[in-house]
């Protein structure tokens, strides 16, 4: 791995230059849109008014504009990026990177990350985003959450206890809008074997979830290595599955698909919905009620290597509040 990281690492210096002069590759698409629209809601995110009319508006000015509208949704990317993958990792990182300008959500969630990727997206990140590494060593967890959106107020990294895979969880305690929120990102154990493991650190997440004050609003992704049946046994108690709530759309139900996916030759080939969003809303009363809005698979399209960005789909996804 070292060698590989230098290598990356001297590859990147050398297009430096270049890079910051041109866009290497074509602006990524975002595709496989689900949205969570209710009648006589505005125009979603990238959409426009057919007519080329804005929408009306009272005369008392109580309903938003579009762009009041948009400003008040937050709006995530989480994403497992298979840093541990060396083949083509300059042109993949490049990708990675394209698509975080091109979709600029205010809270990035990556899983698989190493050293060279985060120097590399600092470089071209750092002045819009505030970076938050769940370690050092080998691969970890990452959070980058934009500085003209929301504001850190604390941090911290939560061991699993029994993980055999250096696996654990970062939390951060925000504020956006003015509202209380944590956001929680982890890699959860990997492989079918690993069933046990993966539901200990689970039953972790809910209860660090259950315990955040009631006017905060918690919400977690990441690449949980799920199946169904173990979710099923833990349960999700005050808590709910972002996909399920939009209503299951099947065109975002696999982030993990080797029969699409090509970065790995895989014999076998399998379908997983592994990467997950859960939320826990605020109770309080009087706090806006977060609620899903809109979800997309992203890192659909190969670069010019021919790969993808990662093994993994990303996901990105918008919550209105209500």
């Amino acid at each position: 791995m070292a060698d590989s990281e230098t290598d990356m690492d001297q590859v990147c210096a050398i297009e430096e230059s270049s890079m910051d002069q041109t866009n290497p590759n074509p602006e990524p698409k975002t595709t496989s849109t689900t949205t969570n629209r209710k009648q006589g809601e505005g125009t979603p995110p990238g959409s426009s008014n057919e007519a080329g009319d804005s929408p009306a508006v009272c005369s008392e000015g109580t309903e938003n504009t579009p762009e009041e509208e948009e400003n008040n949704k937050l709006s995530l990317i989480s994403w497992n990026v298979d840093g541990l993958d060396e083949e083509e990792q300059p042109e993949r990182a490049r990708g990675l990177c394209s698509y975080l300008i091109s979709h600029s959500p205010d809270v990035v969630l990556l899983q698989e990350l190493i050293q060279p990727y985060t120097r590399f997206m600092q470089k071209r990140l750092a002045d819009n985003y505030t970076f938050i590494e769940g370690g050092k060593e080998g691969y970890f967890i990452g959070m980058l959450l934009k500085k003209s959106r929301i504001t850190l107020l604390d941090s911290e990294t939560v061991a699993y206890p029994t993980t055999r895979m250096m696996r654990n969880l970062l939390v951060a305690q925000v504020l956006f809008k003015g509202q209380k929120f944590c956001f929680m990102t982890s890699h959860f154990e990997s492989c079918k074997a690993n069933a046990g493991e993966r539901m200990r650190q689970l039953r972790l997440v809910i209860r660090r979830m259950a315990k955040m004050p009631d006017d905060v609003t918690v919400l977690f992704g990441g690449d949980t290595n799920l199946r169904d049946a173990e979710v099923a046994k833990v349960g999700l108690p005050d808590s709910c599955d972002v996909w399920q709530q939009l209503g299951e759309p099947e065109h975002c139900r696999y982030t993990w698909d080797t029969h699409a996916n090509t970065n790995n030759d895989h014999r076998y080939k399998s379908r997983f919905r592994f990467d997950r969003l859960y939320l826990r809303r605020a109770a309080a009363e009087g706090v806006p009620q977060l609620e899903p809005d809109s979800m997309a698979l992203i890192g659909l399209e190969k670069l010019k290597c021919g790969r993808y960005t990662s093994d993994h789909w990303g996901i990105y996804c918008t919550f209105s509040a209500q």
